[in-house]
């Protein structure tokens, strides 16, 4: 391997290691889907695989060089923005419990609208494209219904894992929910420059197989924070 004076991969080939590791995950994002609950088998393997492919992170996460490293692999200033989707995502197991077995609909037109018209409007106020700051946190809605649907289909299918308490949306999920827009949206407005790098699209990649590692997303978590990255970069 290529390294500079400090014995780290030099520019050229750090990009092609990069490249080299957003194939990987990007593969691991989109293949099939074994075990859909969050708690199933974690996809940390095939992650660590590819982060160490890129030279980022094969530690063990519970150690704070591990931690610290896969957080944050060389300063990446879009990981705030990752690891806010995958807060989010995470999120949506609790209201996936808070709606299993109820009449409540896991579509909620309403509340989706007051979400994205609050996000549009306080995106004008801190001078970022409403349009696309609104298309960002429509891919987060989306990602969290499919988070949702497949929680419902796995408890149906195998009710000894059906969630034992019922979160109150109101005022324990919820409040949540609006503390990570509150994040993502500061987070959007300080990572802008990276967004609209032309490197965003590998960054992005590689920043959220840092997080999915971190976080210990299991495959189906990981899929949608894949997915849920398309109109993070704007350039």
């Amino acid at each position: 391997m290529i390294t500079d004076a400090t014995g780290h991969p030099g520019p050229r080939r750090r990009a092609a290691l990069l490249a080299a590791a957003t194939g990987s995950l990007t593969l691991l994002a989109l293949a099939p889907l074994p075990a859909l609950a969050h708690g199933g088998a974690p996809a940390t393997t095939e992650v660590t695989k590819a982060l160490s492919v890129a030279g980022v992170a094969a530690m063990d996460p519970g150690t704070t060089a591990g931690t610290a490293a896969a957080r944050n692999p060389a300063g990446n200033p879009l990981r705030p923005v990752t690891a806010l989707l995958a807060e989010r995502l995470l999120v949506a197991d609790k209201v996936a419990a808070a709606k299993y077995g109820t009449a409540l609909p896991i579509e909620d037109i309403s509340r989706e609208r007051q979400i994205l018209d609050d996000v549009a409007g306080r995106s004008v106020a801190m001078g970022l494209d409403p349009v696309n700051t609104t298309a960002v946190f429509r891919d987060q809605i989306e990602a969290g219904k499919a988070v949702q649907r497949a929680l419902f289909a796995r408890w149906d299918a195998h009710p000894r894992e059906r969630p034992t308490e019922r979160p109150d949306l109101a005022r324990e999920v919820r409040p949540v929910l609006d503390r990570v827009t509150t994040q993502l949206l500061e987070a959007l407005r300080e990572s802008r420059p990276a967004r609209e790098a032309a490197s965003c699209r590998v960054a992005v990649r590689v920043s959220a197989g840092g997080q999915a590692y971190v976080s210990r997303l299991d495959r189906l978590h990981t899929v949608q924070l894949f997915r849920g990255l398309r109109s993070v970069c704007t350039g």
